[in-house]
Formats: C-alpha cells, structure tokens, sequence
C-alpha cells in the first residue's frame, strides 16, 4: 500500500500544479490579453468547455459538479 500511496500523492501534486496553470493561463489572459501561445489557447480551450458544458443543460452541470468534486 505504501507505493500506491505514493502514486497517489505524485498524481494529487501533479493535478495541483495543472489545475494551478490553468488558473495563471485564465488570469494571465484577462490581464494580459489572449495574445501569446500559452495564454491563448487555455482560455480557448475554457471556453470551449463550458460551451459543450452549457449545450448540454442538466447533464453537463452533473458532469461539472463530478469535475469540480474530482478536484477538491
């Protein structure tokens, strides 16, 4: 059990510091505009998430609130 508990905080870190990019690409966007690579193509691929998310209407808010509870 001791390596699957290691597995498992190796891939909770590494969720972390993704979801922290996203959150610097987000922001880094609003601030800085959508003009580079990086910060360009996090707030595209956002946005298209929460298009799908919103053409979906009940089912993907279920699909969101699994997301964010996968997160915390």
């Amino acid at each position: 059990m001791n390596a699957l508990d290691t597995l498992k905080g190796i891939i909770g870190q590494l969720t972390g510091l993704l979801v922290a990019t996203v959150g610097l690409g987000v922001v880094a966007g609003i601030v800085f505009g959508g003009d580079t690579w990086f910060v360009g193509a996090v707030l595209d691929s956002l946005l298209d998430v929460v298009r799908t998310l919103g053409e979906n209407g009940l089912v993907g808010l279920l699909v969101a609130a699994m997301l964010i509870g996968l997160l915390k």
